[in-house]
């Protein structure tokens, strides 16, 4: 099998042949159609997060082919189509887990962080952490709902049920959430870099009914805002820019610190509150009800070669949608 690599952090991936892997028992192995480029691999590659299981193969928004069963799996076939998720393995016995908050667990594994992901020709998987995808789409338009749609969908089940909705960050998960919030007839307003016409164009061509800079205000105090940006400062903007007894919703995995704020801000019973990766459930929720949605994905396939290019491109905003690479 063919390969990118992170051997240390802050150094670009490199191109590795390795032995082919084989499952062990209650595993698959997956022949990779297409991996999506996650923030989170910027953040494993930039050294945000501080463990990696190095040297480490990244990716976590992995769709393939079954090509090899491990013992004891059933319930999944050689040749079907799976998708592999940023969330790897749960022990299945802490308190998390015996509360049924598997995305929380004390023990987890982590697809392209602490066991190696799909930038890369195939890969193994704990199958219970495989979602059968069906036939309905291509590979690359499938890829970014591994996480940018997952945890879209999750940090929207925190926002609440309000009209109208902030995402702050016009990237690869907000751009498949807004048309989630078309799709549930509610209003998206988008905020962009201050100055990202560009960015901001997007947003309305996909419905929204306001794109501004994140230095803004909105023309009506929102129902609920979604940060997708990993940029601490943007916490006490939404703040202002919610209602009372409403609720900002931090999306990622690492964010920059926080600045202080005025508590006044905070007062009225808003709420700030993190997501933390996400549980099997969340998975077939919304997988199940995508293709029902319509949910169009904007992509920019890249070589798995070109890994690299790929991942300094979303560091710098060079493109719309999701970045996807292509074995």
């Amino acid at each position: 099998m063919f390969a990118m690599q992170l051997s240390k952090p802050h150094t670009p991936l490199e191109w590795v042949e390795l032995p082919d892997p084989h499952p062990g028992p209650g595993q698959i192995r997956v022949k990779v159609g297409a991996c999506g480029v996650c923030r989170t691999d910027l953040h494993v590659v930039d050294g945000d997060l501080t463990h990696p299981a190095l040297p480490i193969i990244p990716g976590h928004e992995i769709v393939g082919r079954i090509d090899e069963l491990g013992e004891g799996v059933t319930g999944l076939s050689i040749g079907q189509r799976v998708g592999i998720p940023w969330l790897g393995h749960t022990c299945g016995h802490c308190l998390y887990c015996d509360e049924g908050k598997e995305n929380l667990c004390d023990h987890p594994l982590f697809t392209g962080y602490t066991r190696n992901g799909g930038y890369a020709t195939m890969t193994v998987a704990d199958a219970r952490y495989a979602f059968p995808l069906g036939e309905e789409g291509d590979d690359v338009s499938l890829a970014p709902l591994l996480c940018a749609g997952l945890i879209g969908w999750r940090s929207l089940s925190h926002a609440g049920d309000g009209k109208k909705i902030g995402l702050y960050g016009f990237g690869a998960a907000a751009h498949i959430i807004a048309q989630v919030l078309r799709w549930q007839g509610r209003e998206v307003y988008a905020f962009t870099t201050p100055g990202d016409t560009e960015k901001q164009a997007f947003a309305r061509s996909l419905g929204a009914v306001w794109a501004g800079g994140s230095d803004e205000m909105p023309p009506d105090l929102l129902d609920g805002a979604i940060i997708f940006a990993a940029v601490g400062a943007l916490v006490p903007a939404a703040l202002k820019a919610i209602r009372k007894g409403c609720r900002v919703v931090c999306a990622g995995i690492h964010m920059s610190e926080i600045p202080a704020f005025s508590y006044d801000i905070l007062w009225e019973e808003r709420e700030i509150v993190s997501i933390a990766n996400l549980t099997r459930q969340d998975g077939l929720d919304f997988l199940s009800l995508a293709p029902k949605m319509g949910i169009t994905t904007t992509t920019k396939p890249y070589p798995l070669r070109k890994a690299n290019e790929a991942l300094d491109d979303l560091r710098h905003g060079r493109f719309d949608g999701a970045a996807v690479l292509v074995p």
